[in-house]
């Protein structure tokens, strides 16, 4: 069984300044206390990519794995380590992010995707905000509605926090904003 979601999200600021939100997001104090989930954050590689101008970039994320807590049980633990890949084009104005578990993959697999671009209609002032998200608990696939209620529990935990992250990119747009204001 597998758990999918789709979101969007528009925020009224342009792509150059969301996209540098999405760097600032985990390292602000505030944003730690609003996204407690995230425990750890470092940069593994950065490479500018000449040819294409695309910045690529490889992050480790230590996180409090979502889930019901008979979940954590039965896993033993409940910290998941991710490594989140990172392309960064800024000819076409466009930025998408993968995350995938490296940990717990043999109880559960997520990948989540999500991607900056400017707003169709209005590119020059709004950003366009995609998240796409699966879930797949393994083990219990015998079981398949219990593995369909642990996938809707930890899809729930993932959208809570989706919304935290769009709450701290907006406080983030806005700081850069009245920022840029007073240049």
């Amino acid at each position: 069984m597998v758990k999918a979601y789709r979101q969007e999200h528009v925020y009224k600021h342009p792509w150059e300044r969301v996209s540098a939100a999405s760097w600032r997001k985990f390292a602000d104090p505030e944003n730690k206390r609003i996204l407690s989930h995230i425990l750890e954050v470092d940069t593994l590689n950065r490479k500018l990519d000449t040819d294409t101008g695309k910045l690529h970039t490889t992050r480790a994320l230590t996180i409090h794995a979502p889930g019901p807590w008979f979940l954590h049980r039965i896993v033993g633990q409940d910290i998941c380590h991710c490594v989140e890949s990172t392309v960064v084009d800024g000819k076409s104005r466009s930025m998408q992010l993968i995350t995938k578990n490296i940990s717990l993959q043999k109880f559960v697999e997520v990948e989540e995707r999500i991607s900056y671009d400017p707003h169709p209609e209005n590119p020059s002032a709004w950003t366009v905000c995609s998240q796409e998200t699966s879930i797949r608990i393994k083990p219990l696939s015998a079981l398949a509605s219990m593995a369909e209620k642990v996938e809707q529990k930890c899809a729930e935990k993932f959208m809570q926090n989706s919304a935290k992250g769009r709450e701290v990119m907006e406080r983030i747009c806005r700081y850069m904003e009245a920022e840029s204001a007073r240049v």
